[in-house]
């Protein structure tokens, strides 16, 4: 790989010299595909606009991140100014950059809203977006070229899959028992943890950055990239089980007048927004390990109240409703839940 990545300096060098008045610019466009973003948007889709596509959504996009951070964990891969000195660091990453978590995410994300509309334009529109943001990347010199293409690629076969196979695995689901569910999303969550952890403790115990790493490497990008992986396994759970009860409890409507979404919205967020303060306050100071097995806690709790949680509140409060019965599409027509075609 180290060839590979000398190859791909220049290119990445040659993008960065198109000046520092694009740092603003991509720096904004590169926030189209982060973990913030994401959540408020897959917070806005779910609460707001139509539960059932929030929630297949969902699972996609995150589940693309266990994906993602689980090929980090175990590929070690370099990023360009931790690979060289002569490349500007206009955005810092602490996790391995192999493949890109923005492209990936941005095409799962994107391409899922952009089908899902059924207009050509949207598909347009959203691959534009995703080469801006995988174009942004490597201006910022987070990412080489390869990482963006394998992100790409990686991305594409999650959202053929989700959008092939979507409707026939969640009415698999929906006729399991709750032991049978409960076991499933324990091992899709907690096994990928377990076999990155393994792999690093087996394969490459002990890591440091090789010597022609000769750019600034963070202190350990492998422990990052673990509690990485823990973060999104953790909320993939929270959102599971979430879902899951949400939609055996009558599921709810997120429709409604723009008021009700408006504060169904707000206070969603905020409880989102205190859960994460408290965790700075009171987990701030753990690393390694216990930083990853408190991640992996918190994700949870965040997307438990995110899928159950808050729904449950705007019911009980009558921001929102419980749907009409026998909904019909997952995009279109009656809000339709998680686990319903």
């Amino acid at each position: 790989m180290d060839a590979l990545w000398e190859a791909e300096t220049a290119p990445v060098l040659w993008v960065q010299g198109w000046g520092d008045r694009l740092s603003l610019p991509f720096e904004l466009v590169t926030e189209l595909g982060s973990q913030t973003f994401i959540v408020l948007l897959l917070a806005l889709v779910f609460w707001c606009v139509h539960a059932g596509t929030g929630a297949r959504l969902f699972v996609a996009v995150v589940g693309s991140g266990v994906v993602n951070y689980l090929l980090k964990a175990v590929l070690f891969g370099a990023r360009p100014y931790w690979f060289s000195p002569h490349v500007s660091a206009r955005a810092v990453e602490s996790s391995f950059g192999v493949p890109s978590g923005h492209a990936q995410s941005s095409t799962v994300l994107w391409g899922y809203l952009a089908v899902r509309s059924g207009r050509r334009g949207w598909i347009a529109a959203a691959a534009v977006l995703v080469a801006l943001v995988c174009l942004s990347r490597v201006y910022l010199g987070v990412h080489f070229i390869s990482d963006v293409l394998a992100g790409l690629l990686v991305g594409l076969a999650i959202l053929w899959a989700v959008l092939r196979w979507e409707g026939r695995v969640l009415a698999w689901w929906r006729g399991l028992p709750t032991a049978a569910w409960v076991g499933c999303a324990l091992a899709v969550c907690v096994l990928p943890c377990l076999a990155a952890a393994l792999w690093q403790g087996l394969a490459r115990p002990d890591w440091v950055a090789p010597a022609d790493w000769t750019g600034a490497v963070p202190v350990d990008p492998a422990a990052a990239s673990l509690t990485g992986l823990a973060t999104v396994c953790g909320a993939l759970l929270g959102g599971i089980v979430g879902f899951t009860v949400l939609h055996a409890r009558g599921w709810y409507d997120a429709g409604g007048a723009l008021t009700a979404r408006a504060a169904r919205f707000v206070l969603g967020v905020s409880v989102i927004v205190l859960i994460r303060v408290l965790d700075h306050l009171l987990l701030g100071g753990l690393t390694g390990s216990a930083e990853a097995v408190a991640e992996f806690a918190v994700y949870a709790l965040i997307a438990l109240w995110a899928s159950l949680g808050a729904p449950e509140t705007f019911l009980r409060s009558g921001l929102a409703r419980r749907p009409d019965p026998l909904p019909t599409s997952p995009n279109g027509g009656s809000d339709t839940g998680a686990t319903r075609e």
